[in-house]
């Protein structure tokens, strides 16, 4: 018996502490803003460096077409973010490794799932993401000393993409052959407000077509920009979603600001919500409408997709939507399952890396070509927090309820003496015998003691 009780205080002790921790994840700042490093991040890093050179970009792969590709270029483009935040002095960690996560998307397994014969090469999910990373490698650069290769491979593929935009009817490229999706060309799109940021101004020009077009296509249901349209006229194909939304949102206020704080409005209103009120989450399809999950979304639960919650972080922190952003933050610190050590941290305990890629790059947000915007109007509440706080109560109380009623029940019953038999002695109630009928009742009568004998 003495076993059991102490392996129950054991296991009471284990579901309080973890109720505690869940606790201090949900309190404890997760985001720094755009200037500071945000919590976590730097010990993240070294652990994706690690699992990418132990195959976990052929582990991503298996999951969707893009995982490998997705587990380098992010891990790159984090890198940037984390070194954009150093002095100049200090980024030379951070220039190595985002050269070294460009130089393997530029190798032939980067480029082995995409089709040669696009237009632009490659197609232009490959060709933006790959040239905002070039960009951000030149942006950790001091402008006279950038290396003029990089100079020059940045430039030519820019002029590539705009000339792709330029010679198609609709504004969204193909990313497969036959298959337009607009997230992936408003990423390249963003790639060349970015050369016109770091190098002469080319393509403003193409870039104000591009938004003429996009804005006489949206979606008509939400009013973004669809999910995936036709490829020959770039009308929608379908609707709105949460997964391509979430970085749509962060890339389209680096190509015009006012545009993007409308389209980010609505789709905060539509896409963010607080399913059974605990905490803020992302949904796949807007309000109203429910779908099917796929490889993009993950398993959708109560119609949240993980990743689209994720990506937001970082569309809200572009945006200087801080309270959404730490929202989502602490939502993540505690249902992320994180673990850390004193060098490293990984989510879901270090088994999909490339989950831990998009959350690197999303809590380094930041304005790499405009100037970080005010504030929106918050839409989280102050008390968000609490029915998950009480509910991590509930749960860390719960192991100790046994013992506490076992207490309460031993404080409450008779103390016996040691050595005293239960219905005896002092304690013992009364309950004489009854005097036969007609004699009177005596027991109650005070004994009396006979004389001493002569």
């Amino acid at each position: 018996m003495m076993i059991v009780r102490r392996t129950a205080a054991v296991v009471a002790a284990l579901v309080s502490l973890a109720a505690l921790l869940g606790v201090v994840r949900l309190v404890a700042p997760a985001t720094a803003g755009v200037a500071a490093e945000p919590p976590g991040v730097a010990r993240q890093l070294p652990f994706l460096r690690a699992a990418l050179d132990d195959g976990a970009g052929e582990d991503a792969q298996a999951l969707f077409p893009e995982g490998w590709y997705f587990a380098h270029v992010l891990y790159g483009l984090a890198r940037v973010e984390s070194g954009l935040r150093q002095p100049p002095d200090r980024r030379d960690e951070a220039l190595r490794e985002a050269r070294w996560a460009l130089q393997r998307l530029e190798s032939p397994a980067g480029r082995a799932p995409f089709s040669p014969d696009l237009a632009p090469g490659y197609g232009v999910f490959y060709q933006g993401w790959t040239n905002w990373l070039r960009g951000g490698v030149l942006a950790l650069q001091p402008a006279q000393r950038r290396d003029p290769a990089e100079v020059a491979r940045f430039a030519a593929a820019s002029t590539g993409l705009a000339a792709a935009f330029d010679a198609s009817a609709s504004p969204y490229l193909a990313a497969y052959p036959g298959q337009a999706w607009p997230v992936d060309s408003t990423v390249a799109v963003a790639s060349l407000r970015l050369h016109d940021t770091l190098l002469p101004a080319r393509f403003d020009p193409t870039v104000r077509r591009w938004l003429d077009g996009v804005r006489q296509r949206l979606d008509p249901r939400t009013g973004l920009l669809p999910h995936r349209v036709d490829l020959v006229s770039g009308a929608p194909a379908e609707v709105a979603r949460g997964t391509s939304q979430s970085v749509i949102q962060r890339f389209l206020a680096e190509i015009d600001p006012a545009f993007a704080r409308a389209q980010y409005l609505r789709f905060r209103e539509l896409f963010v919500v607080s399913p059974l009120g605990l905490g803020p989450a992302v949904r796949e399809y807007p309000r109203g409408l429910d779908g099917p999950a796929d490889v993009d979304s993950g398993p959708l639960l109560l119609g949240v997709s993980l990743s689209a919650t994720v990506v937001t972080l970082g569309a809200a922190q572009t945006q200087g939507d801080m309270v959404l952003a730490g929202g989502l933050a602490n939502y993540g610190e505690l249902v992320g399952l994180p673990l850390d050590t004193p060098h490293t941290k990984r989510y879901a305990f270090g088994v999909l890396p490339v989950g831990d890629a998009f959350v690197a790059w999303s809590k380094t947000a930041r304005p790499w070509v405009s100037a970080p915007p005010d504030p929106p109007p918050a839409t989280v509440g102050r008390w968000w927090r609490l029915p998950l706080l009480s509910l991590l109560v509930l749960v860390g109380a719960l192991p100790w309820l046994p013992w506490v009623l076992r207490r309460r029940r031993r404080s409450t019953a008779p103390v016996v003496p040691r050595g005293a038999t239960p219905g005896s002695g002092p304690f013992a109630p009364s309950s004489p015998a009854s005097a036969p009928a007609g004699q009177p009742d005596t027991t109650a009568l005070p004994r009396r003691v006979a004389p001493p004998e002569a």
